[in-house]
């Protein structure tokens, strides 16, 4: 059997860098090479294409505070149209041989947010993973909020405000509207960069311009007091869900460093002590929201349970982590679905959506 050329694409620009980077790094390690050759293509802080040697390609691998891309001299452009190589090596002008498919482990902006699904789409690529327009409005948590209200489905209240309008930002008036605490987010980010978790003016104002250094809109949202439950997604037209987990925080919240970096930083409960009922409702939401944002291939989507037995979406992520305390593909793996198993899929998943689309009367002839 002819293996199947499999670009991964890590790194990036965005301030989930170091994320991706040990994200790749058990992807990578855990795909099939039986079945699958791998291009390593790793993107730097500046948001410049290294193509990497698999001996090589991270510094520190085994250390998340210190993990680094390796830059080398080879850099990498992509080149637009399909039935060519759509990848040049820029350092000697040369080909890249064609990909079949592109694994994109880019969290958080310019990597998650369809701007590079774009890219891949122009280029004629199969990629995995979410498209243009479900990246997107998952990613900007104050659409998403819109989209999945309007599915029916409960989220936490908040208030939405730009940075243009930071002057007319009051901390009476949502205090008043909202109580403490309250959680200020960044509208694009993801793994908690820039969340604040704030009980007074002096921490509100500080929170709403750290989350300001993050993006131009900020969304204020209301504490919700409720079991953190995650179940991951998987599929295209028929999406399946997994078993449920719940997220047990050592801390405040479930922080960036809980969630990357510290193993301590928060117990994971796999499957979550629920009961049947309970676990078909969080399925059935789960799969609910994902095709109400528009997902494909995959997706993480996260819950509060509250007491009444309410259900409350905190978040969507399309492409969660996979480092190897990530909740993703540790629902997967307590599924019966492996890690390499579930790479598989998700590759499977890709192609066949590709050939999905190029059979649409949408090009000139």
């Amino acid at each position: 059997m002819t293996k199947k050329k499999v670009g991964i694409i890590f790194g990036g620009k965005s301030a989930e860098h170091e994320v991706s980077l040990q994200s790749a790094k058990n992807v990578y390690d855990a795909i099939d090479k039986d079945k699958y050759d791998v291009l390593l293509i790793g993107i730097d802080k500046e948001g410049r294409w290294h193509l990497n040697e698999s001996s090589s390609y991270l510094l520190n691998a085994e250390n998340p505070k210190l993990i680094e891309l390796n830059k080398t001299n080879k850099g990498v452009a992509v080149v637009p149209g399909e039935d060519q190589s759509q990848l040049i090596n820029v350092t000697n002008a040369s080909s890249i041989e064609q990909l079949d498919v592109i694994f994109p482990i880019l969290h958080g902006p310019l990597g998650e947010d369809g701007t590079i699904q774009g890219m891949f789409k122009l280029a004629g690529l199969p990629f995995v993973g979410a498209g243009v327009l479900g990246s997107a409005v998952s990613m900007d948590k104050d659409i998403a909020k819109r989209l999945l209200k309007d599915a029916g489905l409960s989220v936490a209240e908040s208030l939405t405000f730009k940075k243009c309008d930071h002057h007319k930002i009051s901390y009476e008036n949502v205090k008043n509207e909202l109580g403490l605490p309250l959680f200020i987010k960044p509208a694009n980010q993801g793994s908690s960069v820039g969340v604040s978790k704030v009980s007074n003016e002096e921490e509100f104002l500080t929170g709403i311009e750290s989350a300001f250094q993050f993006d131009h809109k900020i969304i204020v949202e209301k504490s919700v007091i409720g079991r953190e439950i995650e179940c991951a997604v998987l599929g295209n037209d028929d999406p399946i869900a997994s078993a449920v987990g719940e997220i047990l925080p050592q801390g405040d919240f479930y922080s960036y460093e809980a969630k990357y970096i510290d193993e301590k930083g928060a117990l994971l409960d796999i499957p979550a002590t629920l009961t049947e009922v309970e676990v078909e409702t969080v399925k059935e939401q789960a799969i609910k929201a994902f095709e109400a944002l528009n997902c494909e291939g995959m997706a993480r989507v996260d819950f509060f349970l509250l007491e009444n037995g309410e259900l409350v979406i905190n978040e969507i992520n399309t492409i969660p982590g996979f480092t190897k305390i990530s909740m993703y593909p540790k629902l997967w793996d307590i599924s019966g679905v492996s890690y390499t198993e579930l790479i598989d899929r998700l590759i499977v998943l890709a192609i066949e959506r590709h050939e999905r689309d190029d059979k649409l009367q949408n090009r000139y002839f």
